[in-house]
This record gives structure tokens, C-alpha cells and sequence, in this order.
């Protein structure tokens, strides 16, 4: 088992089982906890500081999340990746930011694109600066206000059920800062569509954006063998 996790704090507002969650979760989502990985709580518990129980409960919410498989007599383990998975989940986040992103093309207010170049600027920095959780948080930031500008509840719901699958393609993708140096120039052109009012090629400049994301992951997982 990996050996980065630690104590969680528990002083933490949040309830215990809470911060457990969160805390395997964004382990699995950085590749801490690998995928295939056994998932045994007496010792995720030891290292954690806690009971077992707080572990049992975040392995079972983290199966319903799709990032945990729990076999009969095989215990927990790490939901595995496949190509196929990647190119699966990719495909519908495509058509999904496509419809978002010109959807709020024509909704879009001046001080959500305002607020929009602002995150993009950061993510430039953060980039520069080879920080990965700083670019992840602020690509995440980015997006969000596309899907918020859409004002289509329904479409933010089903983007969410997606939210951590999207988020673990997301950490292969961003690890190569070869990569993210392009992805400021797409951020730059879905911005220019949304400025533009143009929903055509606000949907084009998405579409490509993410297709472009699962070749980029793809070459990723084959050079560094992270299947």
C-alpha cells in the first residue's frame, strides 16, 4: 500500500467520516492509492489514526462513486482504469462541455467572463510554476463557471455524477506541463467564443478542447505505463 497517507486532523469542522472519504478519495484521484490496489482498514485505519469503522464507511460511499470495486472474498481494491473507461467517460464529458459552453455563450454575464480570464491568468501561472495541484484547482475553477453560465440545472447535475471519474483523467492530464501549456491556448479560445456571444464555436472550441484532453491522457498512460 502506499505510503504517503498519514493521520488525518482531527480537528477538522468536517464530520470524521467525512475527512476519511475525502482523504482516500483525493488518494486515489492523485494515484497515491493505485488502481488494483488492495484496500485493507486495518491498515488505511493505522495510518490514518482512526477507528475502522469511519474507513468501512468511506470505502463503501467511494464504491458508489465508481472509484472502489468490493468483490466477494476479494475484499476492496481500487476501481482499475482501462483505455476503454477513459475514451468512455471522455466521449460523454465532450458532448456534455460542448452543450454547456455554447449554451452559455448565450448567457454568459461580463462578470462571469470576467472572472473567467482571471482563473485562466492563474492557471498560466500555476503552470509556469510546474504547480500541479494549483492548475488542477484552477482548471476545475474554469470549467465550473462554463457550466454555471449554461443556467441549465439538469446539465449541472449530470455533469457532478461525472465530477471524480473526469477528476482522476484530470491528474494524468495535468501531470505533463508540456500539456498544459496548449490547454492555456484552448482555455483562450473557449474564452474568445463565450466574449463573442458565438454558441457555434463556443461548442467547437469545447468539443476539441476535450478531444484533444483523451489523446493527451492516452499518450500519457502508454509512456508512463499507468495501466
Amino acid at each position: 500500500m502506499a505510503g504517503k497517507l498519514s493521520k488525518v486532523n482531527l480537528n477538522d469542522y468536517q464530520p470524521l467520516r467525512e475527512v476519511i472519504f475525502n482523504t482516500l478519495r483525493d488518494a486515489i484521484i492523485v494515484g497515491e492509492l493505485k488502481p488494483g490496489e488492495r484496500l485493507m482498514e486495518v491498515k488505511l485505519a493505522e495510518k490514518m489514526g482512526v477507528s475502522r469503522t469511519p474507513v468501512r464507511e468511506a470505502i463503501r460511499k467511494l464504491e458508489l462513486e465508481g472509484l472502489v470495486d468490493i468483490l466477494p472474498r476479494k475484499g476492496a481494491h481500487v476501481a482499475d482504469l482501462s483505455i476503454k473507461d477513459i475514451v468512455d467517460v471522455l466521449e460523454i464529458r465532450a458532448s456534455l462541455d460542448s452543450l454547456a459552453t455554447s449554451l452559455a455563450a448565450e448567457k454568459i454575464t461580463d462578470e462571469e467572463l470576467k472572472e473567467l480570464k482571471h482563473i485562466n491568468a492563474q492557471f498560466a501561472g500555476f503552470v509556469e510554476k510546474d504547480n500541479l495541484q494549483g492548475s488542477i484547482k484552477k482548471d476545475v475553477e474554469f470549467h465550473d463557471i462554463i457550466y454555471r453560465a449554461s443556467r441549465n440545472e439538469k446539465l449541472l447535475q449530470i455533469i457532478s455524477n461525472l465530477r471524480e471519474q473526469v477528476h482522476r483523467f484530470r491528474v494524468i492530464y495535468l501531470k505533463d506541463f508540456g500539456n498544459n501549456r496548449e490547454l492555456i491556448k484552448e482555455h483562450e479560445e473557449i474564452y474568445e467564443s463565450l466574449l463573442n456571444k458565438d454558441p457555434q464555436k463556443a461548442l467547437q472550441t469545447a468539443h476539441t478542447h476535450i478531444k484533444n484532453q483523451e489523446k493527451a491522457i492516452i499518450k500519457s498512460i502508454k509512456k508512463y505505463d499507468l495501466l
